[in-house]
């Protein structure tokens, strides 16, 4: 009874130790990292494989419609809140005709 009720302190003890300080929390990046300059290099008219080249593998692909890529990058510092930034990338008949999200490209409106 004993060893018992020794154990149940001690579990309880160290279930408090997930809130301690100083304890390191990791960052945390998922998804594609963008980059304003890679925005910069998207013009109309760029087929798949052009912008797959400057931003790399979308993470999603609309399943109902492949004209359309969406890369979205997420990320939590240590025991903050979490980012995310995304953009998506609209295809006509194979040639990239526009892109919305959190990046604009410079010195221009987006469509």
């Amino acid at each position: 009874m004993r060893k018992f009720l020794i154990s149940i302190i001690a579990v309880t003890l160290l279930s408090g130790c997930s809130e301690f300080p100083g304890v390191y929390k990791i960052d945390i990046p998922q998804g594609n990292i963008i980059s304003q300059e890679m925005v910069d290099e998207l013009k109309p008219g760029m087929n798949y494989s052009q912008v797959r080249y400057v931003l790399g593998t979308p993470l999603v692909v609309d399943t109902f419609n492949g004209e359309r890529w969406d890369y979205i990058y997420t990320f939590k510092k240590g025991g903050e809140t979490r980012t995310q930034e995304q953009l998506s990338v609209f295809f006509t008949d194979g040639k990239l005709t526009s892109f919305s999200g959190d990046y604009k490209p410079s010195g221009t409106t987006a469509e």
